[in-house]
């Protein structure tokens, strides 16, 4: 079991072992959730610009493509 020893500044360097079993890298972001018997720790999955507005747009009504094309050529 890959163990890590906290610094004076409540630092710790995480083994190579658990980096690469993660896929984490240099600047990468983790998450600590808490569980019954302590924390696991999780690689924080980023979503994309794109990711946040799907959601947003579904909840938007409006008119569809081609009602707008109908009343543009004055259907």
């Amino acid at each position: 079991m890959p163990v890590a020893k906290v610094t004076s500044k409540g630092q710790i360097t995480l083994p190579k072992e658990v980096r690469d079993s993660i896929g984490i890298s240099p600047g990468e972001e983790v998450e600590f959730q808490k569980e019954e018997n302590g924390y696991l720790l999780k690689k924080k999955v980023r979503r994309s610009p794109f990711d946040r507005f799907v959601g947003y747009l579904k909840e938007k009504k409006g008119k569809s493509p081609d009602k707008i094309i109908e009343e543009l050529r004055g259907k």
